[in-house]
């Protein structure tokens, strides 16, 4: 009953009542009408009350948090781990979070390599597709254990299927004994939080009372991840037969997880390409996100670069129509599509034809993975949009490839690059890695291989969108976001010419006259890395090559502020290329910001000077003073973007120097000083490797 009907029924009753108080205590009053009347005035106040809603049908339940019971909750046992794993005999559960497929394609090794030691997996499982507080049931399970594959993403940040996890497991305190445990973490040492995650859930999981199995695993992205995860692999499951006190029984099984169907279906009816939902590209529908892209109009596209034989891309895209809002220091997340020539590679070393129709579909029927990519589809945009067909394979591949090679020689080197040996692993690096060899490379180079194309297209990873920092503000560009990209070509040990997967696609949409513009498929990722919310606080930025985008959208906005009439406090961007006369990006806007009194420029010319490079490092160390004053004393925000593995870490010792010298504190107390700068956000970094 509504609040209105509620009080409506409250005064008839009322009401009545008085009436009916009046009758008893003062008959001659009323007359036998008047009394009848008050009677039915009382009853239909009881009826109100009482019985009105009884004889309406109920509205449906809606979907929402109520505390109604449910006989029926098909969603919660679609999610029900622990419901799988006892419907399915299984003993053992794979978790994972990942934000570009590595920790997921470790899961799936680890599902498959339990088989082999005689233990039931259920197919890994992504923690945002799972009941997780039921984490604590596992023990219900006899010699159940659970294995986390967790990366670490950002400034030591769960990756976005695991975040809801991590926040429940970091906030609330179920009671974890009797679960048996295992994790490995993946990261890359050259980030200030490297595998934070990993070390997080392994100590979380233990503090709830889980039993640690063996130790746990880190990979390094930065060394070799794959040798990293091997390394734990093999010690893992000695550790778990031990620890249920199974005999070492090795069997043979089959290592597909997919089964291949060929479906017979309308052209209509197959992915073109769509992350998600079928035809999305045609039928667009907000809101748009990683697993439904807003086709963006390319409307503007240039060359940054004035001279050298290397490519500087600055893209427009436009986001009118699309609802998609961002802040200056977001990302935008682009979908590639795959070379075509290498694409087309496949077809002719395999002799298949490409526009044969296909659909995956996975034999674990308790999986809610049902496809490896979206099914049905053709192997064409299967290879061409949602598999990785460039990146170097990893040591499981090898072997699968193994059992599709007939020359002996051939089959040998395959098999002793997928071993655990030290000679397998030395000629794994060498050949895989330092040649840099993708899945095709192996085909073209190894002509008695010959693996059918859907066990291919299974071993192969998804291809990931790609990440850009925008390069401008909304406040200036509200309905447009633009790009700043190098294009990638590179030449290997091999002799072939690598190229970059989207650089190399976006460099190919360059709007025409008189032909329809281009479309890229992007969504929004926002980040923390921001501008001070006050216009008057002083910022410091570095940003060498294209680590300039996002300032080029931090200048763009308080050069708006500044010509609203409005104060802008010192604004400082220390800028480095190879030559001013090459690679100076943006260099007539920024000297524009420059005599309206907005930015104060700092550049290095690395090969301006054949005796000498300069760095924007050097620049720091000249103007440290200036530096200590604007974050020591005036409570200035420094931002730094571009290349963790070097840039970023020197700059990072720079400015622990700095605060040392000019603030005149100990070690100790400079690096605690600028600890307390990233705690507050007043030093933000935005790097990749």
């Amino acid at each position: 009953m509504d609040e209105v009907a509620a009080a409506a029924a409250s005064e008839t009753a009322t009401g009545a009542g008085d009436a009916a108080a009046m009758v008893a205590g003062s008959a001659p009053m009323f007359g036998v009408l008047d009394v009848v009347l008050l009677a039915g005035m009382a009853g239909f106040g009881i009826y109100w009350i009482y019985f009105r809603n009884q004889s309406k049908p109920q509205p449906p339940t809606t979907k929402g948090y109520t505390m109604q019971p449910n006989l029926i909750s098909p969603k919660a046992n679609d999610n029900s781990f622990i419901t799988k794993m006892k419907a399915s005999g299984k003993n053992i559960v794979v978790f994972y979070g990942s934000q570009t497929g590595t920790a997921e394609e470790f899961a799936l090794r680890l599902v498959k390599e339990a088989a082999r030691y005689g233990m039931k997996a259920l197919y890994p499982a992504d923690p945002e597709e799972c009941e997780m507080e039921e984490l604590s049931k596992l023990s219900e399970i006899n010699n159940s254990l659970v294995i986390f594959c967790m990366a670490t993403y950002g400034e030591g940040d769960p990756t976005d299927n695991a975040s809801a996890f991590y926040e429940w497991l970091k906030t609330e305190e179920p009671d974890l004994t009797g679960v048996n445990y295992a994790v490995f973490g993946l990261g890359n040492k050259t980030y200030e939080h490297f595998n934070s995650m990993g070390k997080f859930f392994d100590k979380r999981l233990e503090e709830l009372g889980a039993t640690r199995v063996v130790a746990a695993g880190v990979g390094d992205d930065d060394g070799n991840m794959e040798e990293d995860f091997l390394t734990w692999k093999d010690t893992l499951w000695p550790a778990v037969l031990d620890f249920f006190g199974l005999e070492m029984n090795l069997q043979e099984i089959s290592m597909r997880q997919y089964r291949l169907e060929i479906p017979d279906v309308l052209p209509e009816k197959l992915f073109t390409g769509e992350i998600a939902r079928l035809r999305a590209y045609q039928t667009q529908r907000p809101p748009f996100d990683a697993k439904n892209p807003f086709l963006a109009q390319v409307t503007a596209w240039r060359e940054l670069h004035k001279g050298g034989d290397r490519s500087c891309m600055h893209i427009e895209l436009d986001i009118s129509n699309s609802k998609l809002r961002y802040d200056a220091g977001d990302h935008v997340a682009v979908y590639p599509v795959n070379d075509p020539a290498l694409v087309n590679r496949f077809g002719e070393l395999l002799s298949v034809d490409l526009d044969t129709p296909i659909s995956l579909v996975n034999i674990d029927d308790q999986s809610t993975k049902k496809h490896p990519f979206p099914c049905p589809c053709t192997y064409r945009t299967a290879l061409s949009h949602y598999l990785d067909i460039t990146s170097n394979p990893r040591t499981h591949v090898l072997k699968e490839l193994a059992e599709h090679t007939t020359n002996f020689e051939e089959k040998q080197k395959l098999l002793m690059m997928a071993s655990s040996s030290l000679e397998g692993k030395e000629l794994y690096q060498q050949w895989v890695l330092h040649e840099n060899r993708s899945l095709l490379h192996i085909l073209e180079d190894l002509p008695s291989c010959k693996p059918s194309l859907d066990l291919v297209c299974e071993l192969l990873t998804r291809l990931q969108s790609r990440y850009y920092s925008i390069s401008s503000s909304s406040k200036l560009h509200p309905e447009s976001v633009h790009i700043t990209a190098v294009l990638l070509k590179y030449t290997t040990p091999t002799g072939r010419i690598n190229k970059g997967v989207a650089t190399t696609w976006l460099a190919s949409k360059k709007p025409l006259p008189d032909e329809p513009p281009y479309q890229v498929p992007i969504f929004i990722r926002k980040s923390q890395f921001r501008l001070p919310a006050r216009h008057q606080t002083p910022i410091i930025m570095i940003g060498p090559g294209t680590g300039v985008a996002p300032f080029r959208g931090f200048v763009q906005e308080r050069l708006k502020v500044k010509r609203e009439g409005k104060p802008v406090g010192d604004t400082v961007l220390f800028f480095g290329c190879r030559r001013k006369a090459e690679d100076f990006l943006y260099e007539e806007e920024f000297q524009e910001s420059i005599e309206e009194g907005v930015l104060t420029l700092h550049t290095a010319f690395s090969r301006e000077q054949p005796d000498k490079k300069i760095y924007v490092t050097h620049l720091l160390k000249e103007h440290g003073e200036y530096i200590w004053r604007i974050l020591g004393e005036e409570n200035g925000h420094i931002y730094v973007c571009g290349d963790a593995r070097n840039m970023a870490r020197d700059v990072h010792d720079i400015i622990i120097e700095i605060c040392s010298k000019y603030g005149q504190l100990a070690s100790s107390e400079a690096q605690a000083f600028v600890k307390k700068l990233e705690t507050q956000r007043r030093y933000s970094a935005d790097v990749w490797s």
